[in-house]
């Protein structure tokens, strides 16, 4: 059976693309070479891809050894799509200057649920492996 994560990460790889790009972007407008020269623009512009680029990995690598023990399809879906929809709506409300929080909020959430989703999956099967 062929692997599903490597669809979401495909997918979160384009995200952070845009992120990435968007970034430059808007460095190159409010002609900012580094930090945010004081511009809430900036500021969450930096904020959003920096927050992509610490949640995404850790979390893509434990959906990977979720996936690798063995998980049901539909976990491993679940797993990948709350990280995607998760990391969409985050972005989406951190790079509004007047942010509806509701975006940031169910956008942490969703994330929490995969890292935290994940971890509780493979602490379960490694109890379940000690006790055998």
């Amino acid at each position: 059976m062929p692997s599903i994560l490597p669809l979401y990460a495909a997918l979160l790889g384009l995200l952070f693309f845009y992120l990435s790009v968007r970034t430059i972007g808007v460095r190159r407008r409010l002609q900012i070479g580094i930090g945010t020269g004081d511009s809430p623009e900036m500021l969450r512009a930096v904020r959003v891809h920096s927050n992509f680029a610490e949640y995404v990995p850790l979390v893509l690598v434990l959906v990977f050894l979720v996936e690798s023990q063995g998980a049901p399809a539909l976990l491993v879906h679940a797993l990948g799509l709350c990280l995607l929809l998760g990391r969409c709506a985050h972005a989406y409300g951190v790079s509004q200057v007047k942010e509806t929080f509701a975006f940031r909020i169910t956008g942490m959430m969703l994330t929490f649920t995969a890292l935290l989703g994940s971890c509780a999956f493979l602490l379960w099967r490694q109890a379940a492996h000690f006790a055998a």
